[in-house]
C-alpha cells in the first residue's frame, strides 16, 4: 500500500502543497507511479505469515505453528509443524485453508509406530477458534476437538 504525504511551505506568503510518496517497502520514491509499481522480486517471507494454535481433545493438547497466505481468502496454508502433544511429532503440515472452515493436513516426521496422516478439520466460532473433528490415514471425523488461537 502507498502513502502519500502532504508538507505545507509558504513561499511569498502562500501555501505550497508538496508531495511525498511512499512504496510499499515504505521507502520515499519521487513519483506516485513508483510508489504503487510492484517490487521485482517477493521473497517467500513476504507472501506469508504464522499462526499459533492449540488443539484441545479433553486429555490432549496439540501445539501447532501454521504457515499460511495472509493475501488469500481463505487463507492457504503453505507449512507448518505440530510441534507437541501427537504421537510422532512433530508432524509437518503440508496444506490446508483457514477461513470460515479449517483445514490442516500434515504427515508424521518424527519416529514412532503411530499413523502417517492426520487431517483437521473445524468451523470458525467466536471467541476465535474452530471446533470440529480429526482423524489418521485419510479420516477426518474420528476425534473431536476445539482448536483456538494462541495469544
Amino acid at each position: 500500500m502507498t502513502t502519500q504525504a502532504r508538507k505545507q511551505q509558504k513561499s511569498g506568503g502562500q501555501a505550497r502543497a508538496e508531495h511525498r510518496y511512499l512504496n510499499a517497502q515504505g521507502a520515499e520514491v519521487k513519483t506516485r507511479d513508483e510508489a504503487f509499481a510492484r517490487p521485482m522480486e517477493v521473497s517467500a517471507e513476504a507472501i506469508q505469515t504464522m499462526a499459533k494454535l492449540e488443539l484441545h481433545n479433553g486429555q490432549v493438547t496439540f501445539a501447532i505453528e501454521v504457515k499460511y497466505n495472509p493475501n488469500t481468502y481463505p487463507h492457504v496454508v503453505t507449512g507448518g509443524q505440530i510441534t507437541s502433544g501427537i504421537c510422532g511429532a512433530p508432524w509437518n503440515i503440508t496444506g490446508g485453508t483457514i477461513g470460515d472452515q479449517l483445514r490442516l493436513d500434515a504427515k508424521r516426521a518424527g519416529q514412532g509406530s503411530c499413523a502417517n496422516t492426520i487431517t483437521i478439520v473445524g468451523e470458525y466460532q467466536n471467541p476465535p477458534a474452530y471446533r470440529g473433528t480429526y482423524g489418521f490415514e485419510g479420516a477426518t471425523s474420528s476425534f473431536k476437538h476445539t482448536t483456538r488461537y494462541e495469544c
